[in-house]
């Protein structure tokens, strides 16, 4: 031990390195003189130390945003007086290092530069700051560009503003105009006057239409799926299989929106994959279990499912099937359904009206649900199926007015007369002119809470309607 102890340096050992050994044994001798020769080490080890962190330091990051600048700051800076610049500026709170690496929007830090460097750095055209644009080109720009505000210029600018903030109000500003302008006719009624509301989104509540008009187009599926693609399973079995998920939705307490996007999702796996019919039903429960996920808060588990089906099928099944649908459908759940516009355009029937009617509200949501069940209204878009619930639910319930004005034609882009042949299939299905033993959406709106709506009929449509 007192070998190991011995305050004769190693040859492992720096020069003038303190260790608690040596420093215990110069304490156990007496004298001034071992006092001072400790205080002589301590100042040789502090200045072997600083030397050796010298030694460690690193060069100044040179670039930390996301744009790649070569030789943008190559031969600018002094890395040492830059690092005791910023230690000052820190004590001094004048300065705070970000750990974020900033965008290109932001400003880098300014340091002074020498005139020479600013002139040899502009002067340097071979730097290259990677932008992907639309041709995957990139773009020559002076290395002092990269580091400020980046611009690019007129010719390269495709729908993007340099001001997004300009260009969002201005936006808004179109937007006002437009809505003021389309509104000049007294006869329609202004029914996104919430300007201040920003939650409903009053300024861009016809962009957003507008968009979901387009989007019915292209994501509603094949209107005639069971005579290209499926051989096993006829219209009166998907019939049946929606009338019993209105049954199931209503034992969950599932919103709307949820027995809707369910439909879709069977209607567009049936459109591009062929199925048994006694897989029929398992396609039903999975596309449900896959809507309430996207549209309920609390959404029912699989075992619930499984259990409504008399655990027929298992969980393992139901999750092989849900794989299946979400490949089919590409991952893309949301599609514009009937209770999409249907929302809108009864805010439109009733904006002239003091008071909404629940009445109205609960006809034409009925009238659109009676649809969900009928494959032939796969032939209608989901926006004018949900207009003729409304003309035919105003219709039922006042025969006095015209059931079709101004306000509705305005906000649902529909004249009466594009309204006629689905108003009349509408009507019959209403009426039950067929003898259809699906009662399901019947029962469910003969309840009290719904205002008895399905007991209601509507009197034969007149041809001056349309």
């Amino acid at each position: 031990m007192k070998k190991e102890n011995s305050v004769t340096l190693k040859a492992r050992e720096r020069p003038g390195r303190l260790t608690r050994a040596r420093a215990a044994a110069a304490l156990r001798t007496s004298g001034q003189q071992n006092q001072n020769q400790l205080s002589r080490v301590n100042s040789k080890t502090t200045v072997s130390d600083t030397s050796c962190l010298q030694r460690k330091k690193r060069a100044v990051l040179q670039e930390v945003t996301n744009v790649y600048c070569e030789n943008a700051y190559k031969g600018c800076f002094n890395s040492t007086k830059i690092q005791a610049k910023k230690r000052k500026l820190a004590k001094a709170g004048q300065i705070s290092v970000s750990k974020v690496s900033p965008s290109v929007s932001v400003e880098p830090l300014q340091f002074e530069v020498d005139s020479k460097a600013k002139e040899t750095a502009l002067q340097s055209q071979d730097t290259v700051c990677s932008i992907n644009l639309e041709n995957n080109q990139l773009l020559p720009l002076a290395a002092i560009d990269c580091c400020k505000d980046f611009r690019l210029p007129e010719s390269q600018i495709s729908g993007i503003s340099a001001h997004p903030l300009m260009s969002q109000n201005k936006d808004k500003k179109d937007n006002l105009s437009k809505l003021l302008t389309a509104l000049k006719d007294p006869g329609i009624t202004n029914i996104d006057d919430y300007l201040e509301d920003s939650q409903s989104c009053s300024l861009y509540a016809a962009d957003i239409y507008d968009n979901l008009r387009v989007a019915e187009l292209a994501r509603r599926p094949y209107p005639n799926f069971m005579e290209m693609v499926q051989r096993d399973i006829t219209e009166s079995m998907r019939g049946i299989l929606v009338d019993w998920l209105v049954e199931v939705s209503e034992e969950y307490t599932l919103f709307t929106d949820t027995l809707y996007l369910t439909v879709y999702l069977i209607d567009c796996f049936l459109s591009k994959n062929y199925i048994e019919r006694q897989r029929l039903q398992l396609l039903g429960i999975t596309c449900m279990l896959i809507a309430s996920k996207y549209e309920e808060i609390n959404a029912p588990r699989i075992e619930d499912f499984c259990f409504i089906t008399d655990n027929t099928y298992t969980k393992a099944e139901v999750l092989k099937m849900e794989s299946q649908v979400l490949k089919s459908s590409e991952y893309q759940l949301f599609a514009p359904t009937i209770q999409t516009f249907l929302r809108r355009f009864l805010r439109a029937a009733q904006a002239s009206d003091k008071d909404p009617s629940l009445e109205l509200e609960h006809l034409a949501n009925y009238l659109a649900e009676l649809t969900l069940m009928d494959y032939g209204f796969l032939n209608f878009l989901p926006s004018i199926i949900a207009a003729s619930a409304v003309f035919l639910a105003r219709w039922t319930l006042d025969q006095s007015n015209h059931p079709w004005n101004p306000t509705l034609q305005h906000y649902a882009c529909y004249k009466a007369s594009d309204l006629k042949t689905t108003v009349l299939a509408l009507q019959d299905l209403q009426l039950n002119t067929e003898g259809c033993r699906l009662t399901s959406v019947r029962t469910k709106y003969r309840q009290d809470k719904f205002k008895c709506v399905a007991a209601l009929s509507s009197p034969k449509l007149l041809e001056t309607l349309f």
